[in-house]
C-alpha cells in the first residue's frame, strides 16, 4: 500500500475527538447565553412597556376624576389628609364619591355608587371617610409608590393641600328629592381652581424620580 492511500484512510485520533466536542460544547454554552440574555431582555423591555401603559391608563383616570369635580353644596368638593385624596365628582347617573390613597407602597382608589339624594351622599362621603384598607371595593392601581405630594392652587399661589385657608361659610339647601332638612350652617373648605400631584416611585418600581402632573379645575356649582 503506498503512501498517499494510507494517509487517506487516517481516521481522527481521541485527542481531535474530543477537542472538536470541547470546541462544540463552548460554542453551545455561548450561544444559549446569548440566547438567553436576549429572551431577558425582551422580557424587562415588555415588563416596563406593561408599566408603562398601566401608569397612562392610571393617570388617565386620576384627570377624568379631577376634571369631574362637582361642588355639592353640602360637604366638601375635595379634601386631602395627607394619605387619602376624598373628591366629588359628576356622574351620569348622580354624584359620586371618590377616593385615592397611598399605602404600603401601592396607589389605591376606591369609587362609590352614584348618588341621587343628599341623603345618598352623605353616606357615601362617610364611608368614604371611614375608609378601611380591607374594603373590598378599593382597587390596587398602581404598585411600587414610596410617597406622594398635593398641592392646591388657591388665590395666586400653590400650597399644600393639607394647608387651611379659604374658609367659606354656607347652608345648602334641602334636597326635593330625598325630602332630607339641609345640615346646619358648617365650615368649608373652598375649592381650588388646580391641583399638583407629584408622586415618587419606590426603586423597585421600575421608574425613575418622581411624576408631576397638574389639573385644572372647572366647576359648576
Amino acid at each position: 500500500m503506498s503512501l498517499s492511500s494510507q494517509v487517506r484512510s487516517r481516521g481522527f485520533t481521541l485527542i481531535e475527538v474530543l477537542v472538536a466536542l470541547v470546541v462544540m460544547a463552548i460554542m453551545s454554552i455561548m450561544a444559549w447565553r446569548g440566547l438567553d440574555a436576549l429572551m431577558k431582555s425582551r422580557e424587562v423591555a415588555q415588563t416596563h412597556i406593561d408599566q408603562s401603559a398601566r401608569l397612562q391608563t392610571v393617570i388617565a383616570q386620576w384627570e377624568q376624576d379631577l376634571r369631574s369635580v362637582q361642588d355639592p353644596g353640602r360637604a366638601d368638593a375635595l379634601s386631602f389628609d395627607g394619605a387619602s385624596l376624598r373628591l366629588i365628582r359628576q356622574h351620569a347617573q348622580g354624584l359620586q364619591v371618590v377616593s385615592w390613597s397611598v399605602r404600603s407602597g401601592a396607589l389605591y382608589r376606591w369609587e362609590s355608587k352614584p348618588a341621587q339624594t343628599a341623603a345618598a351622599l352623605d353616606d357615601s362621603v362617610q364611608r368614604a371617610t371611614q375608609l378601611l384598607a380591607q374594603d373590598s371595593g378599593q382597587l390596587r392601581a398602581l404598585e411600587g409608590i414610596s410617597g406622594w405630594q398635593l398641592y392646591c392652587y388657591r388665590g395666586n399661589s400653590w400650597s399644600n393641600c393639607l394647608s387651611t385657608g379659604n374658609v367659606q361659610t354656607a347652608a345648602p339647601p334641602a334636597s326635593a328629592a330625598s325630602g332630607v332638612p339641609p345640615p346646619s350652617t358648617q365650615q368649608r373648605q373652598a375649592l381650588p381652581s388646580g391641583v399638583r400631584m407629584v408622586m415618587q416611585f419606590a426603586p423597585s418600581s421600575g421608574f425613575n424620580g418622581a411624576l408631576t402632573r397638574q389639573i385644572e379645575l372647572v366647576t359648576t356649582p
